[in-house]
């Protein structure tokens, strides 16, 4: 059944959240913060000021919203596939879709989870971005005291625009990125799997985990505007639009500005993306 396609995209993707977590925080602090040196430096920083669990700000909202999030991706793509070729999952080893039908299906399922995901990971974003160490009797308040917190200061004080701030940014980088994240999967297993066989678990993790730093090696240079907008509006607007940021982090801090953040996303895209689509494939054959 088609709903079988969400749930197995949404535990596939709670547990490749809870894995990658911990080094998208580092990644979001490069991407938005100059006070550190590097990848080591952050992590380092991080751990002496904010202790361990520094580096799991802002995950309590992706869990809940995970169900939602991934669903969507992992679903629409498989339906859309259902859609384009007539095929069920099952079928589609026996019957492989054509690249163009991958492609088309995966910028989909891309565009419809970015518009699900705007608001949750601006949330993320902001929460991750907060570098107080955690409550102590007596220190000051952290300006968000949670997820909750958090979106309903957003939509006080920027309102409901608010939540969506930095969503043209991740429509266009989910979009394509997508359609390279399962064309990338599916040629890796085509080309390591017999013909009408089911990929066996290493090669679904080793494709699972190149399609994932396929994807976000191309995802980086908008990962970066996205970033940078969602934490524009906490003082004062900087950014007039997706554009003028662009424009504005080159004059700034040069062309390097797009890649900031590629080493730490692809080292996290590896582990993150293989586990989640060994989840996924053996729920899907387990209900098969």
């Amino acid at each position: 059944m088609p709903v079988e396609e969400f749930v197995a995209g949404w535990i596939s993707g709670a547990l490749g959240l809870v894995l990658g977590h911990p080094f998208d925080t580092v990644k979001v602090r490069l991407q938005t913060q100059t006070t550190y040196r590097g990848i080591v430096d952050c992590m380092v920083k991080i751990y002496r000021h904010e202790s361990l669990l520094g580096f799991f700000k802002g995950m309590s909202f992706p869990i809940a919203s995970i169900a939602v999030v991934n669903s969507v991706l992992f679903g629409v793509y498989s339906n859309t596939l259902l859609v384009l070729t007539a095929t069920s999952h099952q079928e589609r080893r026996a019957q492989p879709p054509s690249y163009t039908h991958i492609f088309l299906a995966g910028c989909t399922g891309g565009f419809l989870q970015a518009y699900c995901l705007a608001p949750f990971d601006l949330i993320k974003v902001r929460l991750q971005n907060q570098t107080e160490p955690m409550a102590q009797p007596g220190s000051p308040q952290p300006q968000y005291r949670g997820p909750v917190h958090c979106a309903a200061s957003i939509f006080r004080e920027e309102g409901y625009r608010g939540l969506f701030r930095g969503a043209w940014a991740l429509m266009l980088r989910d979009t394509p990125t997508m359609g390279i994240y399962f064309i990338t999967y599916e040629g890796l297993c085509r080309q390591y799997t017999p013909e009408g066989q089911n990929p066996s678990s290493a090669t679904v993790l080793v494709a699972g985990g190149f399609a994932g730093i396929a994807s976000w090696v191309a995802a980086t240079p908008l990962d970066v505007i996205k970033s940078r907008m969602q934490m524009d509006g906490l003082r004062r607007r900087v950014y007039q639009g997706v554009l003028d940021c662009m424009v504005s982090s080159v004059r700034q801090e040069g062309l390097g500005v797009f890649f900031r953040g590629v080493t730490i996303n692809s080292a996290r895209a590896f582990p993150v993306n293989a586990v989640t689509f060994l989840s996924y494939e053996y729920l899907l054959r387990w209900w098969g």
